[in-house]
């Protein structure tokens, strides 16, 4: 992409607009940035190959620098009424809806998701920040009554302290503001480790909000970064972090769980989906053929919501395979940053050849490839991580079926029962999203009866990508069981306590116990 595109595209200009430099500092405390003392990490965009910008990473005295000045930060941020944060977290949304454009253009650039897609994670930012508002005025305790005369018992929750928040490529900023707004509202302050891919986006979320953090006098602290992999690993061993949210592999998941348990610190793990639509005999074909073809496909199928596998009732097989191979011969590939292109490419060269492994391993297994994939080159593909989305004829049990290949890569499955398609829907070691394409209701009843998906999330005539904030996002087996954004997702930032207050002039002792004095 040549500086005349970039500027077609309006990158350079976002860039400007975000406080983006050709080297930059990973090291933030909230207003203030320190030059780190780690190494350097090169920002390259997969839409063109190009270099983007440098950043330098935290080392582990910056790391140490910006924890004890959030420990500081907490002491005084916890005692602000949480209406109070919720404002500051409500201005924090308008200044993104100001720089939403420009952030959108930059999520765009340097992950390679199309700019839709971009400018949708961005406003996800401005929606959380007003679901938090909300929250703000919401944090909500329960009465109990007590067994005992002239007693009250009840409940409430109180900031847990520094609040870890590791996030990955696929969603640079969406991701960190589902747990930050919820945990600011909460009354915790945030540490920030974004992902080494995608350290630009970060940069510019900080910046975004600095001056809603200078003009309200909020503690410096209150929003730390510390960019570079180093991190992570002191993050996660660190006593002083009662939580840590972590984004990822299940591999790097796991890891993450044992090393935060060992200290008996708390985790909330959003790990790997390897998400299946049933297709029954009585669904909406055209419906279903959207749903498919975007969860496939969408974000060149880096998503942790991706479809990545079609369970298909044999009496409409036929008829779905012969739709879906004429739609994705339709799809246009190329530069995101062009709404006229359906897919952009994976994030870098070890991602294409993670997906070129994965379409050999089916092969070997006795998958049929119905719609070829492969490495796109020439012009325009100059990066070397654009490929074709590719659709595979499978068997549930196949060894690579049961992985998650962070790719535009597409199983598909015959089934003859609904109970069959459930089981075939469930026989995965990851438990994410789920979704059931009918019309028929007690096929829908069925999957999302006890006996049915056994995933977080199970959805109806809608595919398995895409969440709306209002609702807690996660899922379970190895997915981690962990939940963010909507719902009550917040109580995980909180420490639960429960007060009994004896207002009356005489103590009753448990189980009848008397003391003569």
């Amino acid at each position: 992409m040549s500086t005349a595109t970039l500027s077609q595209f309006g990158i350079s200009e976002a860039l400007n607009e975000l406080g983006i430099q050709p080297k930059n500092t990973g090291v933030s405390t909230g207003t203030q940035w320190f030059e780190g003392s780690g190494n350097w990490i090169q920002s390259y965009s997969p839409v063109d190959g190009k270099l983007i910008a440098e950043v330098k990473c935290a080392g582990e005295f910056d790391y140490e620098m910006v924890v004890k000045q959030a420990a500081i930060a907490f002491q005084s941020w916890r005692t602000v009424p949480a209406p109070k944060r919720g404002e500051i977290v409500r201005q924090m949304g308008d200044a993104f809806r100001k720089h939403k454009s420009a952030l959108g253009q930059l999520v765009s650039y340097e992950m390679g998701k199309s700019l839709q897609e971009g400018l949708g994670e961005v406003q996800e930012i401005i929606d959380i920040c007003d679901f938090a508002v909300g929250l703000s005025r919401q944090l909500y305790g329960l009465t109990m009554p007590s067994e005992r005369p002239s007693h009250r018992m009840y409940e409430q929750w109180h900031p847990l302290g520094i609040v870890g928040v590791i996030s990955a490529f696929n969603f640079p900023v969406a991701v960190w503001s589902w747990n930050t707004m919820l945990a600011w509202v909460c009354g915790d302050v945030c540490i920030w480790k974004p992902s080494s891919k995608t350290p630009l986006c970060a940069i510019a979320c900080q910046n975004i909000i600095r001056d809603v953090l200078k003009s309200n006098n909020v503690p410096e602290g209150v929003s730390g970064l510390v960019i570079g992999n180093a991190s992570g690993d002191l993050m996660n061993n660190d006593k002083r972090i009662p939580l840590v949210s972590f984004t990822g592999s299940t591999r790097i998941g796991r890891h993450v769980s044992q090393t935060v348990a060992g200290r008996f610190g708390k985790t909330i793990l959003e790990l790997g989906g390897n998400n299946a639509i049933i297709v029954t005999e009585n669904a909406d074909l055209k419906m279903m053929l959207v749903g498919t073809v975007f969860g496939a496909v969408g974000t060149a199928g880096q998503r942790c919501t991706s479809t990545r596998r079609l369970i298909v009732h044999e009496n409409v097989y036929e008829k779905v395979k012969e739709n879906l191979i004429g739609a994705y011969h339709q799809l246009s590939i190329g530069n995101p940053l062009d709404q006229k292109n359906h897919v952009g490419p994976l994030i870098d060269t070890k991602a294409v050849q993670d997906y070129t492994n994965a379409i050999n391993k089916a092969k070997e297994e006795g998958g049929k490839v119905l719609v070829e994939g492969g490495v796109l080159e020439g012009e325009g593909y100059e990066s070397g991580c654009y490929v074709k989305p590719c659709i595979i004829e499978a068997q549930n049990h196949f060894h690579i079926v049961q992985e998650e290949t962070f790719a535009p890569i597409l199983y598909l499955i015959k089934y003859k029962t609904i109970e069959e398609a459930i089981a075939y829907q469930n026989g995965v070691p990851q438990g994410l999203s789920s979704s059931i394409f009918t019309n028929n209701m007690r096929e829908m009843e069925a999957f999302l009866s006890p006996a049915g998906s056994d995933c977080g999330i199970a959805n109806v005539n809608i595919g398995t990508s895409g969440a709306e904030i209002g609702g807690a996002f996660g899922g379970e087996k190895e997915t981690g069981g962990g939940r963010e954004s909507g719902s009550d997702a917040w109580k995980a930032y909180m420490r639960r306590q429960t007060n009994t207050i004896n207002y009356g002039s005489q103590l009753p002792l448990a189980q009848g116990i008397q003391f003569n004095f």
